[in-house]
Order: C-alpha cells, then structure tokens, then sequence
C-alpha cells in the first residue's frame, strides 16, 4: 500500500510539472529545447503561390560559418518542388556578425520592438492567394526585420504558411505572431526543421508539402 501511495504521488507531481511546462511562454534562447511540429491540414493552393522568407547565412549555431542560411535551404526546397516565386528579406545589419552578438543584438531589437529596413519591394502581391512565411527563430519568434515585413504587407485574406528553422526552439510563437499580425488570413500548415538537418532534408519537405496537399 506504500509503494501504491508513493506511485501515485509521483505521478501527481510529474502531471503538474508537465502543466507548467506547457503552460510558459518560450521566451529564453534561441536553443531552447522544443519538439519539431508539422501540421497535416489540407491547404487551398488554387492561384499563385509566394516564398516569402529571411535567412541568416554567416555564423550560426551548431552549423558554424555557412554561406547559404538554413531557412533560404528549405525556401529553395519549396520553390523546387512545387514552382513558387520567392522574395527574400534582405538586410545586410547582421552582416559579418558572430553568433552572440548577434543574439544579443536580436534580443535588444525584440524588446525595443525595431523594425529593421530590409532591402527590395514584392511586386504585385495580390496576385498572390498563398505565401508561405520562413525565417529561423530568434528568442522564440520571428527576427524583428520580418515584422518590418508584416507591417508593410496586407495579407489578410490569403492562405498564409508558416514555417522556421531553428535549434531547438521548433515553430516557437511565430504562427501567433503571424496570427495577430494578420487576423483575417487563413494561417495553417505550419512547418518547422532543425537547421543543422535542412542540407539533408528535402524528401521531408516534401513529405510535408504533400501532407498539406501540395
């Protein structure tokens, strides 16, 4: 009877251990341990589709000093398997950076709420029904030049996808982001990948594109 009593009072505290887990906010490091997700929800893909995304290359955690960033990878991915245009935010502020400032400085931006300037404009992007939207996450979200992005942007009413690379921080609060950035779009069929694992990844990339219907 002991033992059964000291079973079951385990189990308790594991169970409220893991309501707390579950219930806090990602707000640590980019590192954060946090589960892949891939959402298998049919997505309307009738009319034209777009890759909008912001990808780091240079010093990045855990693939070291790359040339391509993780997330342009898996845009390119995308736009191979299923013939969608891109456009890339670009901005050359972190340009040369080492992976801790480059953290820090990301992390200032998102508690000052900056908007960075990013280069290019999307032409005629009400041709567009679906877009997808990548980035790596940073501090549990988005980089802060991809906001520059939503406030210029309207894309209410389209089919939106989000999708992330990162290093243990999965989708983090970016589909909530996008969400509120955007309350009358259709955000669905969200997506995120290691980006240690993205050079070898494209057959799950399609494995998701399918999934969603693409």
């Amino acid at each position: 009877m002991k033992v059964m009593k000291y079973i079951l009072a385990s189990a308790l505290c594991m169970l409220v251990s893991t309501a707390c887990s579950g219930t806090k906010k990602n707000e640590a490091s980019v590192n954060e341990p946090a589960s892949e997700e891939t959402q298998t929800e049919t997505v309307k893909k009738d009319g034209k589709t777009l890759i909008v995304f912001f990808s780091h290359a240079g010093d990045n955690y855990s693939v070291g000093n790359i040339k391509v960033g993780n997330t342009k990878i898996v845009a390119d991915y995308i736009s191979e398997i299923i013939g969608a245009d891109q456009f890339e935010i670009v901005t050359h502020k972190y340009d040369g950076m080492a992976y801790a400032p480059l953290t820090e400085l990301a992390k200032e931006e998102q508690k000052n709420g900056e908007l960075p300037p990013f280069e290019g404009t999307v032409e005629n992007i009400g041709q567009y029904d679906t877009i997808f939207i990548g980035g790596p996450v940073w501090w549990g979200t988005y980089p802060q030049v991809m906001f520059t992005f939503f406030s210029k942007y309207d894309l209410n009413g389209k089919t939106i996808i989000p999708f992330t690379t990162h290093e243990g921080s999965g989708l983090g609060s970016c589909v909530k982001d996008v969400k509120k950035a955007y309350p009358n779009a259709n955000v669905t069929g969200e997506f995120s990948m290691y980006g240690h694992d993205v050079r070898n990844g494209k057959e799950r990339v399609e494995k998701w594109l399918k999934k969603i219907g693409f």
